[in-house]
This record gives structure tokens, sequence and C-alpha cells, in this order.
């Protein structure tokens, strides 16, 4: 069974508000407010993939300390954009 665009945008939207750090709630929440309806389904893969990540390497990327992975690289630079002021000033 294929699962429609608008099924998958809510199974992301829910993984993003039960993350594993609470750093990373408040930040993927707000990203997938904001951004999940606007997503097309190429978009939607990516994101999809990133919420696999391990947590602490997730928050590492968003706030600078470390590179993300190519394939994540303009999705990092969106949840970034929208993570000031909870990652850093």
């Amino acid at each position: 069974m294929t699962e429609t665009i608008e099924t998958k945008r809510k199974r992301l939207h829910m993984r993003s508000i039960r993350r594993g750090i609470k750093e990373m709630d408040l930040i993927l929440t707000a990203f997938a407010t904001a951004e999940l309806g606007t997503m097309d389904d190429a978009d939607l893969d990516v994101y999809d993939a990133l919420l696999s990540e391990n947590d602490h390497d997730l928050y590492q990327w968003v706030s600078g300390t470390s590179v993300e992975p190519a394939p994540y690289r303009a999705m990092m630079g969106r949840i970034r954009a929208g993570a000031v002021g909870v990652t850093k000033p």
C-alpha cells in the first residue's frame, strides 16, 4: 500500500515532535509546523531519512558544531534558519 503525501506529512510531524532530546523536540516541531505543508515528495523523503539520524548528531549539525552529510545539507540549512534562538542568540 502506498502512503499518500498527507499521511506522510502527518507521520513526519509526529516523528518531529517526539524526539530523544528536548532541544530537537523544539527545533523540529517548529520546523515541521512551518514547512511540512509546502514540501514536495522528494523533500519529504530527505526529511524522513534525516529523522532517522541520532538526535545528538542532529543537534550538532543544526548548531554548527559539526558538518552534516551532503545529502542533508540543504534541509539542515532550512532547519538551522528556523532554530535561531534555540541553538544560539
